[in-house]
């Protein structure tokens, strides 16, 4: 399957399928055109407009990142994107550079505040943003810069998001946005993970995932392939 075919996404299961096939699958429209779930998903499935109207494809990331132990997180020019369990390994060896946290910082190539941030979390993982700000001390009168910091966490791929959950009401029921979970993905994924992130040297996983990259983008130019993973 490649993103040149002509398809829809109708249901959560069609999505789970998409990232099983493809390995990357971008929410948002991106540089690459037909690169994302939003310029493929089937009428009425982006924004459902019945009596009590609601954003179905927004429903589908927690019940998708459970059910699949997909990686899901701001890992596209800041932007989330789901990741399979069979790419996401090479895919953080190759953003972290081979580094694991300690081993970044120890070196120099990480801010004392991301671990600071990266260490709260790891912590407490997995923790709702909201909960882990409040931890922190993160806001108006504390620490400053929380999105930031985890959203370039995200982009080098110490942190992901494992789940959606919702606010509820003194009567049981779920309500507004979906709030972010955060974990690591040796948390999250697993032993799996863990033996395999390290497996290859950075540049052999960069060599698969820009090959496997063309192969479902093949009328996109591959410059602007390398340029989206950076």
């Amino acid at each position: 399957m490649t993103y040149s075919d002509d398809f829809k996404i109708n249901s959560m299961q069609e999505l789970i399928d998409l990232i099983d096939a493809v390995g990357f699958v971008p929410f948002f429209e991106n540089e690459i055109e037909g690169f994302s779930l939003e310029e493929h998903i089937g009428p009425g499935c982006w924004y459902n407009d019945s009596d009590n109207g609601f954003w179905e494809a927004w429903e589908w990331k927690g019940p998708v990142i459970r059910k699949m132990k997909c990686a899901y997180g701001k890992f596209l020019r800041n932007k989330a994107m789901y990741i399979s369990p069979k790419w996401f390994p090479d895919f953080a060896n190759y953003r972290r550079d081979g580094y694991d946290f300690d081993a970044r910082y120890d070196d120099g190539l990480a801010s004392f505040y991301d671990k600071q941030l990266f260490d709260l979390l790891d912590e407490n993982a997995p923790v709702m943003s909201k909960q882990l700000k409040q931890i922190g001390d993160y806001g108006k009168s504390g620490r400053k810069g929380f999105d930031t910091m985890v959203t370039r966490l995200q982009k080098q791929c110490y942190v992901l998001i494992s789940d959606f959950r919702y606010a509820v009401d003194k009567s049981g029921n779920e309500y507004g946005w979906g709030i972010a979970e955060y974990s690591t993905p040796e948390k999250f994924l697993g032993s799996g993970f863990c033996k395999a992130v390290y497996k290859r040297t950075p540049e052999e996983s960069y060599r698969r995932i820009l090959e496997h990259m063309q192969k479902i983008l093949p009328d996109t130019d591959p410059k602007q392939i390398e340029k989206i993973l950076k």
